[in-house]
């Protein structure tokens, strides 16, 4: 199985889960926002976290061509970023999260439906291609 095939295989079903609970679980995901932007320390292991998947995204599939598999790599280099950004300023991310929250709530649906599309298209050409 090749490198893209294996990383949307285990990236697409988390982000349609997670899409999936954001939609008919609105109120709960806000709350939890909510909770997480208030805890810099939340934020900072968030980061480690993301850092490290996508470090072990773009190490293993750094991979610039035309065609589905430059999705993996741009979620890689995006979590690359996303949690450099959270372990460098988690100040900064908690109150753009907050921000987010409160002032930018009507997005919640479409950043919904870009995670679901996302994780349509890579469960999509994991499994069914």
């Amino acid at each position: 199985m090749t490198t893209s095939l294996w990383i949307a295989k285990l990236a697409g079903p988390i982000l349609l889960v997670a899409s999936f609970g954001m939609l008919v679980n609105r109120k709960a995901y806000i709350a939890m926002a909510r909770e997480f932007v208030a805890s810099p320390a939340l934020i900072y292991l968030a980061g480690i976290l993301v850092l490290t998947a996508g470090l072990a995204i773009t190490i293993s599939h750094n991979v610039w061509v035309m065609g589905w598999p430059v999705i993996v790599t741009i979620f890689g280099w995006l979590a690359v970023v996303g949690g450099f950004f959270r372990m460098a300023f988690p100040d900064v991310a908690a109150r753009l999260g907050t921000s987010m929250i409160e002032k930018h709530s009507g997005l919640l649906p479409v950043s919904t439906l870009v995670v679901a599309l996302l994780g349509a298209v890579l469960t999509w050409y994991g499994y069914m291609v």
